[in-house]
């Protein structure tokens, strides 16, 4: 069956069905998509309750596996934790349909999306990467994006007829990688930075002078509330944080030096993640409204140990 030329017919497959799964699922069935697929590694398993909640409630026909979606899809965005990139890419390719679209989503190294897009273009798909290039909840669809490699000039202008807010960064495959990773070892390693700098500060109670000096150097930023968001973010999602900042130091790696900064934060990133896990943190979910509440759940988990 030929690719129809209007992309608000094709066929939409969501590989991963967690936070950008869903977003993306409710915004192009906004936008009038009509056939919707999902498929998401929960599936089967005791957490697979909210992935069937919402998917029943977008009308998002789930599939049984990646093979499934690859032979219904026009049009498949893997957005799933990035050291599952090379997997999905391996598990869709051998069902994909002669040029159907592959859009990676996922925060993984330019090497690790040069692996990928050999999977998918090898059996006649068009593989596109994809950078997104900040926290996809405020801007949902709209988040910005950067497109990457042989296809991405064609696949750019049908994406934003979806509603996405797509740009062509290059036709060489990695190079939009490689500006989403290094952004990421800032923005990441800032968050991790800040947790360990205001936890300690709380701890020997300076942190009224810490953060006083803070606005002085940095004027143009609310530090109370941009703590209070990388502690919320980091709590809710510190395990995907710390797979994408191990495909940030194998970026690092892959430009020939050692990746120090981008290792740390992984691990702090994935430590906090591990004491929320154990319920240490409050409620994943629950809105925060100060970070020195946090801190201080913190230092208790570490006192009681």
């Amino acid at each position: 069956m030929a690719l129809p030329v209007d992309p608000r017919h094709w066929h939409i497959g969501l590989a991963g069905y967690g936070e950008v799964g869903r977003i993306l699922a409710e915004d192009l069935r906004a936008s009038g998509i009509g056939k919707i697929s999902g498929y998401d590694i929960k599936q089967g398993g005791p957490m697979e309750g909210p992935v069937l909640e919402h998917a029943g409630m977008h009308a998002v026909q789930l599939v049984d596996s990646l093979a499934e979606l690859a032979v219904r899809a026009d049009l498949i965005i893997s957005a799933v934790t990035a050291s599952q990139t090379v997997a999905v890419a391996q598990a869709c390719a051998p069902s994909l349909r002669q040029f159907r679209w592959f859009l990676d989503f996922n925060s993984a190294s330019p090497g690790s999306k040069v692996q990928a897009a050999a999977l998918i273009d090898g059996k006649g798909g068009r593989y596109v990467e994809g950078a997104v290039m900040t926290s996809v909840p405020p801007y949902r669809i709209r988040v910005p994006l950067l497109l990457g490699g042989p296809h991405a000039a064609d696949l750019t202008p049908l994406l934003n007829l979806l509603g996405f807010d797509a740009k062509l960064a290059s036709a060489k495959l990695g190079v939009a990688s490689a500006t989403k990773m290094s952004r990421s070892i800032m923005i990441k390693g800032l968050e991790a930075m800040v947790i360990e700098s205001l936890t300690t500060a709380r701890a020997y109670g300076v942190e009224a002078q810490v953060l006083a000096s803070l606005a002085e150097t940095f004027p143009g930023i609310d530090w109370d509330k941009q703590a209070t968001y990388f502690f919320q973010r980091v709590i809710q999602h510190g395990h995907r944080r710390a797979e994408e900042m191990r495909e940030a130091a194998r970026t690092v790696s892959e430009a020939g030096l050692e990746p120090w900064s981008a290792t740390a934060t992984a691990e702090r990133q994935s430590w906090v993640a591990q004491l929320a896990d154990q319920g240490l943190l409050g409620d994943h979910n629950e809105v925060r409204r100060d970070w020195r509440i946090d801190a201080d759940r913190i230092l208790a988990a570490r006192k009681s140990k």
